[in-house]
């Protein structure tokens, strides 16, 4: 990839890393600690009350550099929050418990894997070729991890849960693309406060114990962090490199829950684990060294989102700072190296 991506792999390697820290902390909160329903509604809660308070020290020290959610921007918001806000949390918490930590912090490298399905099929990104080999190798990588050997051939209950949770949040990072020109603060402290407040009534619904004062905050801490943050820096991502790119860089993050899980549980890789990371991280590399290039048609567009007038395709006021307002591009046909970016979500031939 080009110089002007490396800023946006950085954030989604990044996000990796946090988010990757979140499989084997959270089995050891489980337990006798803390129901899975309130962990997930906990780290939700974390994460949009945490990404509130930055939004709102930000807007009281400087003037508004990013695009505000708007009436258009609700409908993916609220797909996002249902899909990958409440669902899929309460699937992953629950599936957690009957699933090693080191194999669930690898699995979830299947997020990437549904979310270029679903962006290729229901949202015509474009994919090249070797995007696909990676798609492919994490897959392959994803059997392994969900195969139980144990009384001959099968899935494993909670494997499969980790699965179905992952395709649900492939379709939170589609919606959350459509929207991905927006405050990404925003969007997580909404997405946390919303999915994080309708947990925590279910959990009390169901008569859940309610954790100990000191475990509600370690899980509050660890959802700004793990969830907060990690979701802020995909969403930055997303911008520059679409859903299906952004999302294969977020299959990095099992080498964070790895290291934990050997700390925290004793649990050393077995050979099919070995192999799984090996695939996993050779399948980030694809798309790390990936180029793409071709003449294209930009239609005449108008939106809003962050940037600076530095930028020669936002050269339209003699503002040098970073802000956000609606501008228009205006219709034009060239040819240079560019990825499926918030301005070349165009369709393509081949």
């Amino acid at each position: 990839m080009k110089s002007s991506t490396l800023p946006f792999i950085l954030q989604a390697l990044l996000a990796a890393l946090f988010f990757g820290a979140s499989a084997p902390i959270a089995k050891f909160l489980l337990g006798d600690n803390i129901a899975p329903i309130y962990l997930a509604a906990f780290l939700y809660l974390g994460s949009g009350t945490g990404t509130f308070l930055v939004r709102l020290t930000q807007r009281m020290r400087a003037k508004q550099a990013e695009a505000d959610i708007k009436r258009p921007d609700v409908k993916w918001l609220a797909g996002a929050i249902i899909s990958g806000g409440i669902l899929a949390p309460i699937i992953l918490m629950v599936s957690l418990q009957n699933t090693p930590a080191s194999t669930a912090s690898l699995l979830l490298n299947f997020e990437g894997v549904g979310t270029t399905l679903i962006a290729l099929l229901f949202f015509k990104e474009a994919i090249s070729r070797r995007a696909w080999t990676a798609i492919l190798v994490i897959t392959l990588a994803s059997i392994f991890l969900s195969a139980n050997f144990e009384g001959g051939f099968g899935f494993s209950l909670g494997a499969l849960g980790i699965i179905l949770a992952c395709v649900l949040w492939g379709l939170d990072n589609n919606f959350t693309r459509n929207i991905s020109g927006k405050d990404p603060l925003a969007i997580v402290a909404w997405k946390g406060l919303v999915a994080g407040t309708f947990s925590f009534f279910l959990a009390l619904f169901l008569g859940n114990a309610l954790p100990s004062a000191p475990t509600i905050l370690y899980t509050l801490l660890l959802g700004f962090i793990s969830y907060g943050l990690s979701t802020m820096l995909f969403i930055r991502s997303m911008r520059g490199l679409g859903a299906a790119r952004t999302s294969a860089l977020y299959g990095t993050a099992p080498l964070a829950g790895v290291l934990l899980s050997i700390v925290i549980f004793g649990e050393f890789p077995s050979f099919l684990f070995i192999i799984a990371a090996i695939l996993m991280i050779g399948g980030a590399l694809l798309l790390i060294n990936e180029e793409h290039s071709h003449t294209h048609v930009h239609t005449a567009m108008i939106h809003e989102h962050s940037h600076s007038h530095e930028d020669p395709s936002h050269a339209h006021a003699d503002v040098d700072e970073v802000h956000s307002h609606e501008h228009k591009h205006p219709a034009e046909e060239h040819e240079h190296d560019h990825m499926p970016d918030i301005h070349h979500r165009h369709g393509h031939e081949e």
